[in-house]
């Protein structure tokens, strides 16, 4: 698990003074400015969210504390906005952080290594697992459901996957 968690990453520039469109990663997008001051992945730069209230191309328009300038909110697309893990509330049994999802090692239920968790995907209609592997030929996409990955063990680094019919190439030999 990392200390700090991505809450968002700055798509571009909105407008002429300074404001940025921000692609936001929590449950409720507006949530991001609520954590305090986010800082880049380096640590290098810290700054204060401000909502505007305004949306734009899917993310939020927010001030950003020091970014005055058209100019420096383009200097900062693509930069993704990190927060300490502590300052992230205490989750349910049942629910995780992405972040500490990516890296584990999916086996099936019969204890089969499938491949690593690369990243965690939502597309609108639920999050998806993306599993790659060596033995895989293509990246797959699980659905992170109860029914497809009845366990999460972040104890032992690892997801138990009972993923649907033909998801996931046969085991040679079978």
């Amino acid at each position: 698990m990392t200390d700090q968690i991505c809450l968002g990453a700055i798509a571009g520039a909105f407008g002429v003074k300074g404001e940025v469109r921000l692609k936001s990663f929590t449950s409720h997008p507006e949530d991001v400015a609520a954590y305090g001051a986010l800082t880049t992945e380096d640590g290098s730069r810290e700054f204060t969210v401000t909502l505007s209230g305004q949306t734009a191309k899917g993310a939020l328009v927010v001030r950003l504390s020091d970014v005055l300038t058209k100019e420096q909110a383009d200097e900062l697309r693509g930069v993704r906005l990190f927060v300490p893990r502590d300052r992230l509330p205490s989750l349910p049994d049942d629910e995780f952080y992405h972040a500490d999802l990516i890296g584990l090692e999916v086996f099936d239920t019969a204890g089969g290594s499938l491949g690593r968790v690369k990243a965690v995907l939502n597309h609108g209609a639920g999050d998806l697992l993306e599993v790659h592997g060596p033995a895989l030929k293509s990246t797959v996409l699980l659905p992170f459901t109860r029914e497809a990955v009845p366990t999460v063990d972040l104890g032992q680094g690892r997801i138990i996957a009972d993923p649907p019919e033909g998801l996931f190439p046969a085991p040679e030999g079978s």
